[in-house]
């Protein structure tokens, strides 16, 4: 995962505009909403990135941890939401280190893909030592095996051609051809799983789980899971 971390804490072209980055925020703020249970929870996104939209997910919960590993990134959100004291901003080291059984809500968004196979299973080992009895962990935007990344194109485009930045788009598409990202995923590769082998990685960790029927942002072939503690 450090090459990834590396790679998000430098000057990126993930996003192909302003606009393209800060829809994809809005978007998955209002789905990390959705699974907010009461507006006391204590709520933590893990490897959350930019988190431009945090502000609405922490009107909608009684405190917000944002955990991010890239420093960079993490100083800019520490700076970005100084003022709001419902919004926390930690290290992954620091989240190891939180009081068990203090989250109501865990989400981890678009970054399993980034984990080896070892990293994800620590992580699931913290998130259930954190989770309350009743709370809830969120997996968003599973890669599968079967789907490649000219589906991952087409849904960019569709998303760039409702939102009005199409041409964006097809312009950050060879941006992104020709750039750090796509020779990182091409010598790293990306993490796949089937909803078999991630209800069976979290069986392991001792939780049960069921896909949502909607997918964490605009890209609909991708998947999203929920699980609980299994009693």
């Amino acid at each position: 995962m450090d090459e990834w971390i590396d790679y998000y804490d430098s000057t990126h072209t993930i996003y192909v505009s302003k606009r393209h980055r800060d829809l994809h925020f809005e978007i998955i703020a209002r789905d990390i909403i959705g699974y907010i249970s009461s507006p006391e929870a204590t709520v933590l996104d893990y490897a959350c990135g930019e988190a431009l939209s945090a502000a609405r997910v922490a009107e909608a919960c009684g405190k917000l941890f944002l955990a991010e590993p890239a420093p960079g990134v993490r100083g800019r959100l520490i700076a970005r939401f100084a003022p709001n004291t419902k919004i926390r901003v930690r290290s992954l080291d620091d989240v190891r280190k939180m009081q068990p059984d203090s989250l109501d809500l865990v989400v981890m968004n678009s970054v399993v893909q980034y984990m080896t196979a070892a990293e994800f299973d620590a992580a699931l080992a913290v998130m259930k030592r954190l989770l309350k009895p009743s709370g809830r962990l969120v997996l968003g935007d599973i890669l599968r095996p079967e789907v490649g990344m000219l589906t991952d194109v087409f849904a960019l485009l569709r998303f760039g051609a409702r939102h009005g930045f199409l041409k964006d788009a097809l312009k950050g598409l060879i941006s992104t051809a020709l750039s750090d990202y796509r020779q990182l995923r091409s010598r790293i590769g990306l993490q796949r799983y089937s909803e078999a082998d991630i209800k069976a990685k979290l069986a392991k960790a001792g939780f049960t789980a069921s896909r949502a029927p909607f997918n964490i942002g605009h890209n609909p072939s991708r998947m999203t899971f929920v699980a609980r503690h299994a009693f």
